[in-house]
């Protein structure tokens, strides 16, 4: 290796450089988060505003702006979405939030819409849908159905029309999708995690991570999410998750030797030093993973019917009185009264004004 020719080309990290690990997370391109995938490398202003080149051609840099190799992120260190002001033209590697750049008041024309970024995230409106540059992103894996072999003992690989693997011997089963809308839920950008060690409810899907928020939260607002389910090995009789050995030559445990469950946990809470009870199980899984790519352009923001009605988009999200969602007999009673002494009104003060015109005459 030439180290003077590297040095030489050292500068500032472009979307391939970030895409490489980001894109590919989870084992395969859009697999792990489905709004950052190679789609974003060519994409077109409808796609992400940001990053396209007839759009502002950003560089990941531009938000995940740095200071002495501390990258800014938001998701572990540091909550998100950080602090809503702006934070131009420098704020010393902090640039995470929309409002970083646009203010929390962005609406120039229809400044009605300014009264909503306090409860309602921008890339709630700003991302219709996540997964839209043709890449799929995968939403179910089930690990408890690998292990299967064709009759001749080889590996089975099956997939769907679009080339998506949906059985693997290694993996077991997985679904996938593109053109996602979110799942919405109240975050104000702390996420409770599983750990280890922790005792979970077998009887239900174990959310492995929970955005933490609600209306009452001043901090909190409504917030899109890639939700992601699947089924996992973990203890049964512990009642913990469960660290699987995955890796490694035949005999040493690891699954994709031996396809062997138990010795696999055996061997990779071993190297955890984690208690084991010795027998495995399969219980479902759900994480969020919060969508903040894919920014489309604001001609095609979700419009107000989207979520300001009974099927809408937020149809789910309880907590909070939503006009044009939600119903309340003693509001919907107090509404028509109001209409019908509205009415009454104008027609005495009608009925008046022409009495007194035919006085006048006479």
């Amino acid at each position: 290796m030439n180290l003077s020719e590297v040095a030489q080309l050292v500068g500032r990290p472009r979307g391939e450089n970030c895409g490489a690990c980001h894109f590919y997370g989870g084992g395969g391109d859009g697999v792990k988060h489905g709004d950052l995938d190679s789609s974003l490398l060519k994409a077109d202003k409808r796609l992400d505003v940001h990053m396209a080149a007839k759009g502002g051609k950003f560089n990941c840099t531009a938000c995940h702006t740095t200071i002495n190799h501390d990258i800014a992120g938001r998701y572990y260190a540091t909550p998100a979405p950080v602090r809503r002001q702006l934070a131009l033209p420098d704020d010393y590697g902090n640039r995470m939030a929309c409002e970083s750049c646009h203010s929390a008041t962005p609406h120039k024309k229809n400044k009605k819409l300014n009264d909503h970024t306090d409860k309602v995230a921008c890339q709630t409106c700003h991302i219709p849908r996540y997964a839209r540059g043709g890449v799929y992103t995968k939403m179910w894996w089930d690990w408890s159905t690998a292990g299967r072999f064709d009759a001749e003992g080889n590996v089975v690989v099956e997939k769907d029309g679009a080339g998506n693997v949906t059985y693997h011997s290694k993996k077991g089963d997985m679904r996938w999708a593109k053109d996602v809308v979110p799942t919405y839920v109240w975050y104000n950008g702390n996420m409770k995690y599983v750990d280890l060690l922790d005792v979970i409810d077998d009887q239900q899907p174990v959310r492995l991570n929970q955005p933490q928020g609600s209306y009452d939260d001043p901090g909190a607002r409504i917030f899109p999410f890639k939700f992601y389910r699947g089924k996992q090995v973990y203890d049964p009789v512990n009642k913990t998750l469960a660290i699987p050995k995955l890796f490694g030559k035949k005999g040493s445990g690891a699954y994709w030797a031996d396809y062997d469950w138990e010795q696999s946990v055996k061997a990779g809470m071993a190297e955890a030093q984690a208690a084991f009870s010795g027998q495995i199980g399969f219980v479902e899984t759900e994480m969020f993973w919060p969508i903040t790519h894919m920014v489309a352009p604001k001609e095609e923001s979700l419009p107000c019917a989207d979520c300001h009605r009974r099927e809408g988009r937020l149809a789910s999200l309880g907590g909070f009185y939503l006009p044009g969602r939600d119903k309340s007999t003693v509001l919907d009673l107090l509404g028509v009264v109001l209409v019908l002494l509205s009415l009454a009104g104008v027609i005495a003060h009608g009925t008046m004004r022409i009495l007194r015109r035919r006085r006048e005459e006479q």
